[in-house]
């Protein structure tokens, strides 16, 4: 499994969310300015977080975005879910078949089958990990602070202020 170069974009932008006064939409055109990526490419992402409720759109002339719940809600998982397609690590093209399949009679499914469970549990304890940790635990940890720290990220400049 590779992860894409959304899935980071993602979380900096739950990460600008969750830090955003809560009361003023954060502009589009602010995220793709700090992520510096297109308007239309960061579409894509707001559309992805958005269909999965992470995060909601605010229509009008001060609209923009703001999270769906609390970052004390949302896990890596549901970011990654949100974003990946496919989370599977082993691909799993038959080649074990191919290659082994006339050695010995199911040598080469059984074979098949150990590795992708093996893989498997790799996957789901990855999950598990992700599932456990949320995007508040992450800033707070970074931070080094028990609470999050709030500014309207429309009016920022480049250096932070926290």
């Amino acid at each position: 499994m590779k992860l894409t170069r959304s899935l980071e974009q993602a979380v900096c932008i739950i990460t600008l969310l969750s830090t955003q006064d809560s009361t003023v939409p954060l502009a589009s055109d602010v995220i793709s300015k700090r992520l510096q990526v297109s308007s239309s490419y960061l579409k894509k992402i707001m559309r992805k977080l958005v269909v999965k409720d992470i995060i909601r759109s605010v229509s009008g002339n001060n609209g923009g975005f703001s999270l769906a719940k609390s970052p004390k809600k949302i896990s890596l998982l549901e970011i990654v879910e949100a974003i990946e397609s496919d989370l599977s690590s082993y691909p799993d093209t038959g080649l074990i078949k191919t290659v082994f399949g006339d050695i010995r009679k199911n040598v080469a499914s059984k074979g098949e089958k150990k590795v992708t469970k093996t893989f498997e549990e790799a996957d789901a304890a990855w999950k598990e990990v992700l599932k456990n940790r949320t995007v508040a635990d992450l800033l707070l940890e970074t931070l080094g602070q028990e609470e999050l720290p709030f500014k309207d990220w429309n009016e920022s400049h480049p250096e932070l202020n926290f």
